[in-house]
Formats: C-alpha cells, structure tokens, sequence
C-alpha cells in the first residue's frame, strides 16, 4: 500500500483490541502458535535468533487480543525513512476462522500507517510478504484490505512425483 487511502475495512468485530508488548516471552510463543502450521521459519529458532530479533530497535510487537485472550500476533519493522513492513501477522489456531481476520487486520494496517518511531518522516509504504504455506485466506484478506502484489517470486522447485 502506498496510501492509507486504499485501506479497505474488514467487518468489525466487537471487543479485538491491538495492544504494544515488549513481553518477549508472549511474543515468542504467540509467534510459534501462530506460525507453525504454516511451517513459520521463526517456528523453529534458536534462543539466539530469537534474542536478534527482539534486539532489532525497528521492530516493535503488538498483540491480537479478543475479550482479553491472546487471539494474534502483529510484528512490524521500520525501513527508515518511511516505510513500515508487517513482518509478522496471523491468528492462533483456536480463532481462525472466526470471522475476526479482516478486522484484526485492518487494525493491524491503520497502526502501521500511524506508528510513531524515530527514524520515521512520516509513513508512505506499508508491506507485507506471504506464501503459499500461509492459511489459504491469508492472500484474499490481504487484496480485500486493499493490498496488491507488488512482486511475486519462486522459490526452489518440488519435482512431482509420477
């Protein structure tokens, strides 16, 4: 996205608030909870790569909650001077496929589009990247919000069998 403009709003849906955490320990497991059944690569990180991670001042974590329980993950990171990439959204499994994703996300979008950081001249780009071994309504939630592709790659190559 290049405008918040082009934000288009999921189905609100009532008590799903996005909250700042610097709760490593919540990140983390909220993180694997999220992203292992779509074989997440941070599903499976060391106590080293996660301590890079959270080290990065560009990133910052904010949490999915619904009626107060952990229902998601947002992670974002600064690309100075104005772009912020979503490095990391998703549900834990227990709210998938509960209607809440289209408006868990807009809220996800809105925050980046206003998310006050340092090396931030104002927001003009925000991004995200998904693949094929993301839930299968990931992509259509991200174009119906309002994203479009802006480059498409392929990565390695599973020979089929037969």
């Amino acid at each position: 996205m290049t405008s918040p403009d082009q934000l288009r709003a999921g189905r609100a849906a009532p008590r799903l608030t996005l909250a700042a955490t610097d709760d490593e320990a919540l990140v983390r497991t909220t993180i694997v909870r999220v992203g292992a059944p779509y074989r997440w690569p941070s599903a499976t990180w060391s106590d080293m790569a996660w301590a890079d991670w959270f080290a990065d001042p560009r990133r910052q974590s904010f949490l999915v909650r619904a009626d107060g329980d952990v229902a998601g993950i947002l992670e974002t990171t600064v690309h100075p001077p104005w772009e912020v990439e979503i490095v990391s959204f998703g549900l834990v499994p227990e709210y998938v496929a509960t209607g809440i994703g289209g408006h868990a996300l807009t809220l996800a979008v809105r925050l980046a589009w206003n998310l006050d950081h340092p090396t931030l001249n104002g927001v003009q780009r925000v991004w995200l990247h998904t693949s094929t071994l993301d839930h299968p309504n990931a992509l259509a939630n991200y174009r119906a919000r309002g994203f479009r592709p802006y480059r498409t790659q392929t990565r390695g190559h599973v020979p089929s069998s037969g």
